[in-house]
């Protein structure tokens, strides 16, 4: 997968409202059929990151390629005849206030056919009957309404909109996070079945680490709208190199063991800690236990060597100062 062309190409993109800065200098790839979560706190620039892709956000720095078009140079009647394509497909975390209440399942299933055209009326019914089977509900369904279905169904239906365009790319923010834990495990088993038997690539945005774990390849951790850590799931996960990276993961044990076995205690900043002077250095060292003079200054992304990314003037040797003060390596 790694010697494909990406299909998504995010370089070194910045995106300001006003006078606030959400992305800074954010580069991201996915290549087809590959799922890369993106994770983050609230306000990190998650969602903002997915807008910007289908062009409802318009960056001020850096660009965006899809399938060797640039969507940043796009404008008016060319932006909106990308979108009609329905290449890039959007699903949202709240289905029930994505999907029109007056509206049959059916009709908000068709919806991008009608967009796109080049279907008869029979042919768009087939292809709603078939995007509704693939996402595991009965095509009966179709004569029911948003409010007649349960959670777990109605985010269903936005899959089976999403995917009846037949995009290459699925963008989901925060799709499960309105679930409750079966639907939510269901949902993410769909995704990675939609993934291997349709191809198509996806975007996933969480704040929760858990629903990430299990489905994703690639994972990208955003913090004050700066990329700290990206790389294989795998290797960000089980062995984090920024301190950001690694509290989420020490917060989340369901997802396996704790980096080093430390505590999410002992990667907190201590409550007497004096306030950090430096606002143009790292994003993160107003928080971080690890901080020195050196943060001072914005880190650049690093190439790890084990397929990685990381911004961390100490990604090599916090996590040793760590195991010395806590005792906490086994």
């Amino acid at each position: 997968m790694s010697e494909t062309a990406p299909l998504l190409d995010v370089d070194d993109v910045g995106v300001s409202y006003g006078r606030a800065r959400v992305l800074s200098g954010v580069s991201l790839t996915v290549r087809p059929g590959e799922v890369v979560g993106v994770v983050g706190e609230t306000g990190s620039g998650k969602t903002t990151l997915v807008r910007a892709v289908v062009g409802l956000v318009s960056p001020d720095a850096g660009r965006i390629t899809f399938d060797g078009t640039d969507v940043t140079a796009l404008g008016g009647r060319p932006l909106r005849g990308f979108r009609r394509t329905g290449a890039v497909q959007l699903v949202f975390q709240d289905p029930l206030r994505s999907l029109d209440p007056d509206l049959t399942v059916a009709a908000i299933v068709a919806e991008g056919l009608a967009i796109a055209g080049g279907l008869t009326r029979a042919e768009q019914a087939e292809r709603v009957d078939e995007a509704l089977t693939r996402v595991g509900l009965d095509p009966s369904l179709g004569a029911r309404r948003p409010g007649q279905i349960s959670g777990g169904q109605r985010q269903r239906v936005a899959l089976a909109r999403a995917i009846a365009v037949r995009p290459k790319l699925l963008l989901c923010d925060e799709p499960v996070s309105a679930l409750d834990s079966s639907s939510r495990n269901r949902v993410l088993l769909l995704l990675d079945r939609l993934r291997r038997e349709l191809g198509v690539a996806i975007v996933m945005i969480s704040h929760d680490l858990t629903s990430l774990a299990g489905v994703v390849d690639r994972v990208a951790v955003l913090f004050g709208g700066r990329l700290v850590e990206q790389g294989p799931v795998d290797e960000v996960f089980g062995d984090p190199r920024h301190p950001y990276t690694a509290l989420l993961v020490a917060s989340a044990p369901s997802i396996g063991e704790r980096p080093l076995g430390r505590p999410a205690a002992s990667l907190r900043p201590a409550r007497d800690r004096e306030p950090w002077p430096h606002a143009d250095g790292c994003r993160y060292a107003p928080l971080c236990p690890f901080a020195t003079a050196e943060c001072a200054v914005e880190p650049r992304r690093e190439a790890t060597g084990d397929g990685r990314t990381v911004a961390c003037h100490h990604a090599g040797t916090w996590s040793d100062h760590v195991e010395q003060t806590t005792g906490a390596l086994t």
